[in-house]
């Protein structure tokens, strides 16, 4: 694998797709043959467990939850992630493993160190080169998702104590892994955010020192 794998995460309201748009841009600027992915999405079958997954009209329990991404994210990464990485791109990730130990793994109370491993499998252990995530204070993240206008997900129906519990172990997985989390703070300007990443992954950009 010759490619770059960049991955976005942080609570919903934190300005991931915002940034996503901004770092796609910023990278082709410096010559990247850069490429955006979402997840869970990004493939047809993805997309379909998507749509699932997300539906605030069905009842999805904590384990079939953390399977159904899980399998997302298994089919993205066969079917498309690895080939692109292999083909040498700069790929950006609007989610990845991290999200499932946060919202799984704390949210859900499934256990981060199990969710850990069924995604190991589902991935074949595939990890970025650097993860970005934007900290955003629960509430801060919730009134901007008021203010979107279109209708909250399943998972945006969950009450404070849920995306408190995301809140605190995406921390400490940017405590346990400093090398590869750079914590961005999301309730900046979207311009000051954009600088702050691209500051974060400057070194994997092409023209970089080495």
């Amino acid at each position: 694998m010759v490619g770059t794998l960049i991955t976005i995460e942080g609570l919903d309201g934190a300005g991931k797709t915002t940034l996503a748009s901004g770092l796609l841009a910023a990278a082709r600027e410096r010559g990247a043959d850069a490429l955006l992915l979402r997840e869970p999405g990004g493939v047809a079958l993805s997309e379909r467990l998507r749509e699932i997954v997300k539906d605030p009209a069905l009842r999805v329990g904590p384990r079939a939850e953390a399977l159904i991404y899980a399998a997302a994210r298994a089919q993205l990464v066969d079917e498309l992630l690895l080939p692109e990485l292999d083909a040498g791109r700069f790929v950006l990730l609007d989610r990845f493993v991290d999200s499932s130990l946060a919202y799984q793994g704390g949210g859900r109370g499934l256990g981060v160190a199990e969710i850990a491993e069924l995604n190991r499998f589902g991935t074949g252990g595939l990890a970025p080169a650097r993860t970005l995530l934007l900290r955003i204070d629960p509430a801060l993240g919730r009134s901007r998702q008021d203010g979107r206008g279109d209708g909250p997900d399943r998972l945006e129906l969950e009450d404070e104590r849920f995306f408190a519990a995301i809140a605190r172990t995406y921390d400490e997985i940017a405590a346990a892994e400093p090398g590869r989390v750079r914590v961005i703070d999301a309730a900046r300007p979207p311009a000051a955010v954009l600088e702050d990443a691209l500051a974060a992954i400057t070194d994997l950009l092409p023209g970089a020192p080495e």
